[in-house]
């Protein structure tokens, strides 16, 4: 893969679509004021999630009218994870912001999330203190940030908020896919990025309809026993099984146990149900630890250090230096205004 050489910008919004064509010019129109308002060079990338009412068509519009926007399409829906990872793959700002397209994130709290980076934060989360949404979709976020809060160990209190702001060293080292857009802060986190919260004001929907549905819950529920067995238990998967192999067996031995002092006061035991129940769970904890060290032995074999962990540079004495070796230098332009990006596909933007 080549390395093509493109100009570094201040920030960079990330704004993922999927038919929100009533609120996209609005929302075009605050993003840039709450981005020129920081007073740096910025770009704002709309991924298009396979829209079928017209929000393609809009945002490659946007894209031809200001340079300072990219469209970038997805060829059917795939959900905000890909959507997220396509844009993050194309940013180049050393901030990136992302944001819901339903306008019930205000753009011109931008400034309030750059500054908490500026001042040492790696990961800025928004906190809808006050929500304009309703009882069936409020309710079920609070019992999902609660557990999320509780397994993961990160404190914060609205894990599904949109609206987060990101260094991008800290995206540079995350994978997003599946449903891992709500866990970016717990992935964060692992590899030691700082992460703070921030207070938002939330606005009612005016346009469109919610993407929440009913299975959102349980599959957010999935995702996140995927995110602790690749964070917390990564590296050491024997430690995840041996807890449930304690817990079963110690359960099946001691049913067993006291099965057996029955059958030698003289009752009989070999119909009744606890005998199968304790041999099952008995097994199963045999089983458990078989599992955990096949799976010692793949990580053993296929990990490495830099999958495991994250290391801060001093960047500025550092990627100055780094610029000058990785980009050549232009006619009229300094290798220290540029950085070093792998070669993507071509997305829609004028001029590109």
């Amino acid at each position: 893969m080549t390395a093509v050489v493109r100009e570094s910008l201040g920030i960079s919004a990330v704004v993922p679509v999927w038919d929100e064509v009533d609120s996209l010019p609005q929302l075009r129109d605050e993003l840039v004021r709450g981005l020129e308002a920081t007073g740096r060079s910025f770009e704002i990338l709309f991924t298009d999630d396979g829209s079928t009412d017209g929000s393609a068509a809009l945002i490659d519009a946007f894209a031809a009218e200001d340079p300072r926007i990219l469209a970038v399409h997805l060829r059917k829906h795939y959900g905000k994870s890909p959507a997220l990872a396509a844009a993050f793959d194309r940013v180049r700002g050393e901030i990136v912001v992302t944001l819901d397209a339903d306008l019930q994130d205000d753009p011109s709290l931008i400034g309030e999330f750059v500054a908490r980076i500026d001042a040492g934060a790696d990961v800025v989360s928004g906190y809808k203190q006050v929500r304009h949404d309703p009882i069936s979709k409020t309710l079920p976020s609070r019992v999902f940030n609660a557990v999320v809060r509780r397994a993961s160990g990160v404190p914060l209190r609205d894990f599904n908020c949109g609206f987060k702001a990101y260094r991008l060293d800290c995206i540079r080292e995350l994978s997003v896919y599946g449903g891992f857009h709500r866990f970016l802060p717990v992935l964060a986190s692992e590899r030691g990025f700082r992460i703070e919260e921030l207070i938002i004001r939330h606005r009612p929907r005016t346009h469109g309809h919610s993407k929440f549905g009913t299975t959102r819950l349980f599959e957010g529920s999935l995702d996140l026993l995927t995110v602790l067995m690749v964070t917390r238990f990564r590296t050491r998967p024997l430690h995840l099984f041996g807890w449930l192999a304690g817990v079963s067996g110690f359960i099946g031995l001691s049913l067993l146990t006291y099965l057996s002092i029955l059958w030698f006061m003289g009752e009989p035991i070999g119909t009744r149900p606890l005998l199968t129940l304790g041999v099952l769970l008995t097994l199963a904890s045999i089983q458990f630890v078989g599992t955990g060290l096949v799976a010692e032995l793949l990580v053993r074999t296929t990990i490495t250090s830099r999958e495991i962990v994250s290391v801060r540079e001093p960047l500025a004495a550092v990627a100055p230096a780094r610029v000058r070796a990785l980009a050549p230098a232009t006619p009229g332009g300094s290798p220290d205004d540029a950085v070093a990006l792998p070669e993507v596909a071509s997305p829609s933007h004028p001029g590109s």
